[in-house]
């Protein structure tokens, strides 16, 4: 694969709470270049600019991406919901089923 630098796509790209879209390393680094200094100053936007900087330079684009979509979201809170009923866990799935009843089934008959 060719090294494009900067002309880089990502395999999925990047839209922004305003709807616009940044496909390429370039797009965010104009993006991420527009904003306020004060912005650019926290925490999560220097790892996402340190991260775009080693993918310019040949790393994965995903790192870049999971850098930049922490930094866009990190004000957004994930809250679990304990009224939520669609565990996957302990469900009696029908191979955690089986099993058991294999299992019971070889434990009564000595095999």
């Amino acid at each position: 694969m060719p090294d494009n630098g900067w002309l880089r796509t990502f395999e999925d790209p990047i839209t922004l709470p305003d709807g616009r879209t940044l496909f390429t390393l370039r797009d965010v680094a104009d993006y991420i270049t527009s904003l306020p200094e004060k912005e650019t100053d926290l925490p999560d936007w220097q790892v996402a600019m340190e991260a775009l900087l080693l993918v310019s330079r040949g790393g994965p684009t995903m790192m870049a991406r999971i850098g930049i979509m922490k930094a866009l979201n990190r004000h957004v809170e994930r809250v679990f919901n304990s009224d939520r009923e669609d565990t996957h866990w302990g469900n009696g799935s029908s191979r955690e089923t089986n099993d058991r009843s294999y299992l019971r089934q070889h434990q009564q008959t000595g095999r």
